[in-house]
């Protein structure tokens, strides 16, 4: 379930740095539109016009993705909670189990010296009387 979990949560973070980069490029992008003069600006305007829409559905996917991928992260961490509390309430009941088995070998135990005490003084008594 962890191996899981973690491999959700990779691709999660593979997903953020898709995005990162997305957008990283486009304002490198437009930074270097934006110190060229309007005459070497304008062609490479165009592409970059067309460019940020591909990039802009793209980054749009992914954010989905990304929310599917957090989605599923967070029911993994739900199994696995639901999961830690199923195995501490086990080891509860078996503690009390063994608590339980204890207390009925000590009162086995006592049961058993009531019992050679009461034989051994009855002997005592039938042998001095």
């Amino acid at each position: 379930m962890r191996a899981e979990l973690v491999a959700v949560t990779e691709q999660a973070v593979a997903v953020r740095g898709r995005i990162m980069v997305q957008k990283a490029t486009l304002r490198k992008m437009l930074n270097e539109l934006a110190e060229k003069n309007a005459k070497q600006r304008m062609p490479e305007q165009e592409f970059f016009l067309k460019y940020v829409h591909v990039t802009d559905e793209e980054i749009k996917r992914l954010k989905l993705m990304l929310g599917e991928l957090e989605k599923l992260r967070l029911e993994k961490i739900k199994e696995i909670l639901k999961i830690r509390k199923f195995r501490k309430g086990l080891e509860k009941l078996k503690e009390k189990a063994r608590a339980e088995f204890m207390k009925e070998q000590h009162k086995d135990e006592q049961n058993k010296l009531d019992e050679r005490t009461t034989l051994s003084y009855a002997r005592k008594i039938i042998q001095h009387a």
